[in-house]
């Protein structure tokens, strides 16, 4: 079969796949953290909304003030653009764009891989990056994540082209491709900064040393994301690493904790498949044997500096998706390599276990979105949100930071800690021992106190025991119960 033709089917099955199911609330994967970027983007499209309501508007900005701002809101801004293009919000869009911007990265990566392998090569390190099932759930949600990913994809063609050529434009290119991509989320910082080491060391550290093109390139990478996260809001930056990895450093002694990660990554990539992926970068040619290597070591470095984040949450690994199909590339040609010597039968019979391999996957997401239905949501939390007094400050027991209620239901709460958080500042160091003491401090302006997550109250016997033995019910529902805190 033609390459051409393969790329065309594998990238409508790759969008296909991505847009099933697009009218679904961004309820099935982290929904936090999608979330947030839906309040941020509908905040900017309310300020660049002159014919809007007022009150609207100024209720979409306030909310969208209220959290905290991580990264520059790059994808939250194209997002709202869209959205006054448009006429209005619709949560289809920003899925629409991140799969879009997804599979543009996997353009770049077929070329990238071509380059490293073979064009053989490169389509099955192509079928990897589009068809895996947690990378199909990632790269249709609203986050930076996915439009970072793709930065480091371009980032890294970039530094390869420049270690072929040593060129001013390919220099350039990858010094701004780079500092896009950590512009975008930090996280990619540490991939980026492990492959432009190995691209000096291979090219050279001595001569180099002086050579102006690689100080062109550290400027251009370095300057423009430190503006940002230093310069910027300098005591975010200092939080997240103290809360983050200074705090929880302490799991890197555990052997427990490499046990968990690896387990973690062997849910969502296959351990075999990494193991097999390390294999290829020892096997591969040794430009891109040395900017892989460079790749793994800055993953290794960003497991070790957010120890917690590596075995509960998936999508902070994301960024390994199209180095893992890099990788697996040199062993991808081994294969076919060894094909290509069999009879025509057996070669056929390998088409057959592509074609299930290719299938298999791409049901089996089919089925997970299927299967989730989140349409019920929006109504539930928009009632909630009417029904929410509006005479005091509330604190509440809620889902996903509170964001369901902020988004649907277009109201701010305070939070009290869920099980996790509690677990959290454990881990830490934290005293949650003092619940009396704690319970007063958190509730001292407030007039209501709201549980939804029920399932979290269960997990918390004293506080709902506080609840039911000093405080009155206003208020009881589906999924929910209020309290007056001030009877």
């Amino acid at each position: 079969m033609p390459v051409r033709l393969v790329l065309v089917i594998f990238f409508l099955l790759g969008l296909g796949i991505r847009l099933y199911d697009l009218s679904d609330p961004p309820l099935d994967f982290h929904p936090t953290r999608q979330l947030h970027s839906a309040i941020v983007a509908r905040g900017i499209y309310y300020a660049m909304a002159p014919d809007s309501d007022l009150s609207t508007r100024d209720q979409a900005v306030s909310l969208k003030a209220t959290i905290g701002a991580f990264e520059p809101p790059i994808i939250e801004t194209i997002t709202a653009f869209v959205y006054k293009a448009m006429g209005g919000e619709n949560l289809a869009i920003p899925r629409i764009i991140n799969s879009l911007i997804w599979l543009g990265g996997g353009m770049v990566l077929f070329a990238l891989s071509r380059r490293m392998a073979s064009t053989t090569g490169a389509v099955f390190a192509l079928g990897y990056y589009l068809f895996l099932p947690f990378g199909v759930q990632a790269s249709r949600s609203f986050q930076p994540d996915p439009l970072m990913t793709v930065g480091v994809i371009v980032s890294i063609f970039a530094f390869y082209r420049w270690s072929e050529e040593r060129s001013w434009k390919w220099a350039i290119l990858a010094g701004l491709l780079s500092a896009f991509a950590v512009l975008v989320k930090i996280m990619a910082a540490y991939l980026i900064a492990g492959m432009a080491v190995a691209a000096v060391l291979y090219a050279g550290l001595r001569p180099n040393w002086r050579n102006p093109q690689v100080w062109a390139m550290a400027a251009l990478m370095i300057v423009p994301p430190a503006g940002y996260y230093l310069f910027r809001d300098p005591g975010s930056s200092a939080d997240y690493l103290a809360g983050w990895t200074l705090a929880l450093i302490h799991l890197i002694t555990d052997p427990g904790f490499y046990i968990r990660w690896l387990s973690f990554l062997s849910y969502l990539m296959s351990l075999a498949l990494i193991f097999l992926g390390l294999v290829g970068v020892l096997i591969a040619k040794s430009l891109p044997r040395a900017l892989l290597m460079g790749l793994w070591i800055g993953y290794i470095l960003y497991g070790l500096t957010l120890p917690y984040q590596m075995y509960t949450h998936d999508y902070y690994h994301i960024q390994l998706i199209p180095v893992l199909a890099l990788s697996l590339a040199p062993m991808a040609d081994l294969l076919f390599e060894k094909l290509n010597q069999l009879q025509r039968r057996w070669r056929i019979l390998f088409v057959v276990i592509a074609l299930a391999a290719i299938f298999y996957p791409l049901w089996t997401v089919r089925s997970t979105l299927a299967a989730q239905d989140y349409h019920h949501e929006p109504a539930y939390w928009a009632a909630l949100g009417e029904q929410t007094p509006d005479d005091g400050n509330v604190i509440a027991l809620t889902q996903d930071y509170g964001f369901r209620l902020m988004y649907y239901g277009w109201t701010h709460v305070s939070l009290w800690p869920s099980g996790i958080e509690r677990d959290l500042t454990e881990l830490r160091g934290g005293d949650t021992s003092k619940f009396e003491s704690d319970f007063a401090e958190r509730t001292a302006d407030k007039r209501y106190f709201l549980i939804t997550a029920l399932s979290q109250l269960a997990q918390q016997p004293a506080l709902q025991t506080m609840l039911d033995e000093n405080y009155p019910v206003i208020a009881r529902g589906d999924g929910y119960v209020l309290y007056d805190l001030v009877p």
